[in-house]
């Protein structure tokens, strides 16, 4: 008995497309990656993916969006309840770098894709959603004078940095992921101390 081939009806093939792409990202790398691929995994014809996405930039643009909106919902969830600045950065550091780690390919693609030549007014919507939560904790913090002046996108930076360095540590196995974990508070803190005014 034969397998029968998933049908895509009008309107799924492009989050069919997406899901697979997220696999092969996952499964292989940014390299891997080709529409002509996920067409043959899907059991569609190669060009039936290039009706939502006109080549592999515009799959990986595509990618980014999904990638900062995923994010977003992960910070947001984390900072639902709040606390004081110190455990609300804790709360979004542990939630970042949850995602980072779970998700080293497609963070990659995200931060290559929010520069990129074919990156549009969806990425930078996306990306300034993922980081609303943090940035206004960042300016609440000014308020009350808890964190020094400055622009708080800048100052977000920062504190991004240092996350997506210790994520970086963790896939290159120099740090375990519940190391990770146990030392986000240590990191906040040191960075509190370098942004307090």
């Amino acid at each position: 008995m034969t397998e029968t081939m998933p049908r895509y009806h009008h309107g799924d093939l492009r989050a069919a497309v997406l899901r697979r792409a997220e696999e092969v990202l996952r499964e292989s790398g940014t390299d891997a990656l080709s529409l002509r691929g996920i067409a043959r995994d899907l059991g569609v014809s190669h060009a039936a993916p290039s009706a939502h996405f006109r080549d592999k930039n515009a799959l990986f643009d595509a990618l980014a969006v999904v990638g900062f909106r995923r994010l977003g919902e992960v910070t947001d969830a984390a900072l639902a309840t709040r606390g004081s600045l110190t455990d609300d950065l804790v709360a979004f550091a542990s939630a970042y770098l949850g995602f980072a780690t779970d998700n080293p390919a497609l963070l990659s693609v995200m931060f290559a894709r929010k520069h990129s030549e074919t990156a549009g007014a969806e990425i930078a919507g996306a990306v300034a959603a993922a980081f609303a939560h943090p940035t206004a904790l960042l300016t609440d913090g000014q308020v009350r004078g808890e964190v020094a002046d400055g622009d708080p996108e800048v100052i977000g930076v920062t504190v991004l940095a240092a996350l997506q360095g210790l994520a970086t540590f963790v896939g290159s196995g120099f740090v375990t992921p519940e190391q990770s974990q146990g030392m986000v508070r240590d990191v906040v803190e040191t960075l509190m101390r370098g942004l307090a005014r």
